[in-house]
């Protein structure tokens, strides 16, 4: 097969959730959003049995193909529903539904109808992306008739910010608090992996790019390894011809070069050697033998002006995943 090849390491994401969660100190939640950041989400929440105690998803389908692949553990989808199709699949799957807004709030509660939907309820403290204003959970909390409250949680915009950090673990205490005085069992979680690096502290925590080998920027851990490697097959040798090297004219055309079954429609950020599904290398490689694309998508990220994140999901999508237990 020429697909692009993801080896990736399962060893190495539980290695990488046991030194996460030992730095959070408390329960995990390991997010597996977009494919595990492009690792296969399936594969690794098996592989995190026993290590994380909830799963995170971004949608309803997301956490549907987990229960389908034999995940028993909590599943909280990130995404809020926004029909009545959405909030039932969630209750069908045993899934948790992310209550953030006066609207889904409502469309939730028409939907509810036998037993009581399993919720945590998100607040904006700072991030302006999902989220209640603080200042009215206690109107949300009047309104919970059908619902299981189950936790409560925000997001750090700027972690490595210790002004920003305490002000929003601050709002966030205050939010956790008036949800703890009526829902005394509910979880508090607002620590992503760039949190539990700064020590922000709450009842869980949740690693997403940690997990896979990744910390975001002002944050070192030097035991934390990358888990995933992307390689090419050499699918052509020959001798150049003219000043063209891929998508450009070449100043210093060298006298052989090879082709990479690898492109931009596999993911990868286009270049001028670079097309939707080749790449032109100078030199001679064996043809049918795979090549190393990536190793390190920091160093790759760097290079293309864009983030690890971005990077691990798109050079993964098209890519045959081989794992390593």
């Amino acid at each position: 097969m020429q697909n692009t090849l993801a080896v990736i390491s399962l060893k190495r994401i539980r290695e990488n959730a046991r030194i996460i969660k030992q730095a959070a100190g408390v329960p995990l939640i390991a997010v597996v959003k977009d494919d595990a950041y492009g690792h296969g989400a399936e594969r690794v929440a098996l592989a995190l049995h026993g290590i994380a105690d909830m799963f995170a998803v971004s949608t309803v389908d997301e956490g549907a193909a987990l229960r389908c692949a034999g995940i028993g553990e909590d599943i909280l989808v990130l995404t809020p529903p926004l029909c009545r199709e959405e909030v039932l699949r969630i209750s069908s799957y045993r899934m948790i539904a992310s209550l953030t807004s006066f609207y889904v709030l409502k469309e939730a509660s028409r939907a509810v109808r036998e037993e009581p939907l399993r919720v945590h309820i998100a607040v904006n403290t700072g991030m302006n992306r999902y989220g209640f204003q603080v200042k009215r959970l206690q109107e949300v909390l009047n309104r919970t008739d059908g619902f299981s409250v189950e936790g409560v949680y925000s997001h750090l915009y700027a972690p490595a910010s210790e002004r920003d950090l305490n002000a929003q673990t601050s709002l966030f205490c205050e939010a956790a608090e008036c949800v703890k005085s009526v829902f005394p069992n509910a979880k508090s979680h607002i620590s992503a992996t760039g949190g539990i690096l700064a020590g922000a502290k709450a009842d869980m925590a949740r690693a997403g790019i940690a997990l896979y080998g990744y910390l975001p920027d002002g944050f070192a851990l030097p035991e934390i390894k990358p888990a995933m490697k992307i390689y090419a097959t050499v699918a052509h040798n020959g001798v150049t011809v003219g000043r063209g090297f891929g998508y450009r004219i070449a100043e210093d055309v060298p006298p052989t070069a090879h082709t990479l079954r690898y492109g931009y429609g596999d993911g990868f950020f286009r270049g001028g050697k670079l097309c939707m599904d080749a790449a032109v290398e100078s030199g001679h490689a064996k043809t049918g033998r795979r090549k190393l694309l990536l190793k390190n998508a920091t160093e790759y990220a760097l290079k293309n002006g864009t983030t690890e994140y971005e990077v691990l999901v798109n050079v993964s999508k098209r890519a045959d995943k081989r794992y390593d237990e």
